[in-house]
């Protein structure tokens, strides 16, 4: 058996990612360590970490540099800090007793070491690889994380290094802003006006997509990278292509209608779940939503309770939310479409609706920014910091 570790701290050039395994010389750990020590390839040479020159660190380490290697001042930099910082950070957690009572001279560490070519501040590559491997080992002789962590986490948090994050739907209650829309300039001038929240969704309504086809999800990308985009297709046959194409045109959701054969339901949310996007059944003209929903051998993300444009001068239909929710096993967010004013958002919030979907009241309006905000207060949700990188648990 060996332990695993990861930690990723600091920013800019200079910022430091470790990937160790901690391990028994006598196992696998033991004969990876000996054959990079062994097997040397241009531009990754592993070193040692050395305390000092002449001072090896216990248990022994192994640098492995991720990047290759080219220029001078990069070698300078791996020999220099990195090599301190590994070996110091390996040094203070023996100190601090990490690793407990386990036998150092049995031990062998594989640290794999992240360094920009563009890093030039020695001072600061040292400080965030140790600061790196210090976590990172005592990661990994914790168990770090455990399964209610990740659980926890996987869906709140966004990985700072990819330059955008990709909204997860963990903090209901939402405001879903339905462009039914068939103008391109009418569409741009409500999406440049809608605030920036991260309880507001945005969803490329029917029309839309008939007009523009799946495309519109990447013009409207280009003026709200950020976005959770629902591609609203009513999916009523081909459920696995359709999906699919939702997810290749960088949606997070598609819109399967309810009233698809049982069979385009379920190979629609399946594909949905193999691609990473949510899926959301549109009950709209269903006769009993909780019996479709009963009927699926394998279940949506969202159910959609939908009162059609046509029949805005009858009731809300928010009563079944609970029932919903039970035949879904209890992990399933409910919206509620259809001539939703401000007015009733608390009272749908209350019967149990997680995503309350507007269109024409703040896409037609004058002002769809300030529409916006007067939903969004009725949500009463504070604003989410996705960025954060989380080096305390």
């Amino acid at each position: 058996m060996y332990l695993i570790g990861e930690a990723l701290v600091g920013d800019g050039p200079e910022l430091a990612h470790i990937d160790l395994i901690i391990g028994e010389k006598e196992g696998p750990v033991g004969a990876a360590f000996a054959n990079a020590l062994s097997q040397l390839s241009a531009g990754h040479t592993p070193l040692l970490a050395v305390v000092r020159p002449n001072l090896l660190a216990k248990p022994a380490t192994l640098i492995i540099p991720k990047v290759t290697l080219k220029k001078e001042g990069q070698i300078r930099e791996m020999f220099g800090p990195v090599q301190a910082a590994v070996a110091k950070a390996v040094a203070d957690c023996v100190e601090e007793g990490v690793f407990g009572t386990s036998d150092l001279e049995s031990l062998a560490v594989l640290a794999s070491v992240y360094l920009d070519p563009g890093a030039t501040d020695y001072n600061r590559i040292y400080r965030f690889n140790y600061g790196a491997t210090k976590l990172a080992v005592r990661r990994a002789m914790e168990g770090f994380p455990d399964k209610a962590t990740i659980l926890y986490e996987k869906d709140r948090s966004a990985h700072a290094v990819m330059g955008f994050k990709v909204q997860r739907l963990w903090d209901p209650p939402y405001l879903q802003v339905a462009l039914d829309l068939v103008e391109m300039k009418k569409v741009e001038s409500v999406l440049s006006e809608l605030p920036e929240n991260d309880h507001l969704l945005i969803e490329a309504g029917t029309p839309l997509i008939k007009k523009f086809g799946l495309q519109i999800i990447s013009e409207i990308r280009k003026i709200r990278p950020n976005a959770f985009i629902i591609a609203d297709m009513k999916v009523l046959d081909t459920g696995n292509l359709e999906a699919r194409m939702a997810a290749d045109s960088s949606a997070d959701a598609v819109v399967i209608s309810g009233l698809a054969p049982l069979p385009t339901l379920e190979k629609a949310i399946a594909e949905a779940k193999k691609t990473g996007i949510y899926s959301i059944v549109d009950m709209l003209n269903v006769a009993d939503p909780v019996k479709v929903l009963k009927s699926l051998k394998v279940k949506p993300d969202v159910v959609e309770l939908h009162r059609a444009i046509d029949a805005e001068d009858t009731a809300h239909a928010w009563g079944d939310i609970p029932a919903l929710k039970k035949a879904a096993g209890g992990k399933l967010l409910v919206a509620t479409a259809g001539g939703i004013r401000v007015d009733v958002v608390k009272d749908a919030v209350k019967a149990g609706a997680d995503i309350i979907v507007v269109g024409r009241a703040i896409t037609a309006s004058k002002d769809p920014h300030t529409q916006a905000d007067l939903f969004l207060e009725q949500l009463n949700r504070e604003e989410i910091d996705q960025f954060r990188v989380m080096t305390d648990f």
